[in-house]
């Protein structure tokens, strides 16, 4: 069993996907219009993913797994996730406004997705935590009131930490948002991932140019791992 990393797929599916018929497949919302090399990127990660998952293997996906506004628009895009291998962990993305109730989406997610939300996954003996996370005091675009949203995922990182009441040997956290400003500052974020011992990180939502701003692979005693589709080239990261 390996763990793997990939986010942000934004897929936007009007019907049922059918691999053996790509040239049928519609959108509302195609990736294309951002950049070329989103062009068919559903595929790309359908076939990428085929290659490099096993079916024991866990998939870490933190956020942005679609466009959909509303829980029954999502379901073509959570049932082409389900013909995929191995296990898929996620968290909320900026994006997912169609997570709005945990409990309604658990009730219509394919077997192979579990998403968390105050709480944790076990693997084994390493505990897969997260929340969605948000921009971090002194960032360029945090404004005052931003301060109530950084404050209350704070708190929902601290809240899946702390249902891990068993010892392990490891914890993941995945966060849709990088866990610091852009200038790599210590924030609140990096403090309970300290507090708990927290040794991989894995993160989203920066895309093309913004990838710059990603940290470094190793920082405070933890591995980062930046795993946006884009930037891991539409194929499912390998993170352990």
């Amino acid at each position: 069993m390996s763990f793997f990393g990939i986010s942000d797929l934004h897929l936007s599916f009007t019907e049922p996907v059918n691999p053996n018929n790509w040239e049928n497949v519609k959108q509302y919302k195609p990736m294309n219009i951002f950049s070329d090399n989103w062009q068919e990127h559903y595929r790309q990660v359908y076939e990428n993913w085929q290659k490099t998952v096993g079916p024991d293997d866990i998939i870490l996906m933190p956020g942005d797994f679609s466009w959909a506004m509303k829980l029954h628009d999502v379901i073509n895009d959570l049932e082409f996730l389900g013909l995929l291998p191995g296990t898929i962990i996620g968290v909320q993305g900026n994006h997912d406004f169609w997570w709005q109730s945990i409990s309604k989406v658990r009730k219509v997610l394919p077997s192979n997705i579990k998403l968390i939300q105050n709480d944790h996954v076990l693997i084994g003996n390493t505990a897969v935590c997260g929340t969605r996370g948000w921009l971090c005091p002194n960032d360029s675009f945090f404004s005052e009131s931003d301060l109530k949203i950084y404050r209350r995922e704070l708190i929902r990182l601290e809240n899946s930490l702390k249902s891990v009441k068993h010892p392990v040997e490891d914890i993941i956290v995945m966060m849709h948002y990088m866990p610091t400003n852009e200038k790599h500052e210590k924030s609140g974020f990096i403090e309970i991932l300290e507090q708990y011992k927290v040794t991989t990180v894995i993160y989203g939502h920066l895309h093309a140019q913004a990838c710059r701003f990603r940290l470094p692979d190793h920082n405070w005693g933890m591995d980062f791992h930046l795993v946006s589709a884009d930037f891991v080239n539409f194929t499912p990261k390998y993170i352990k």
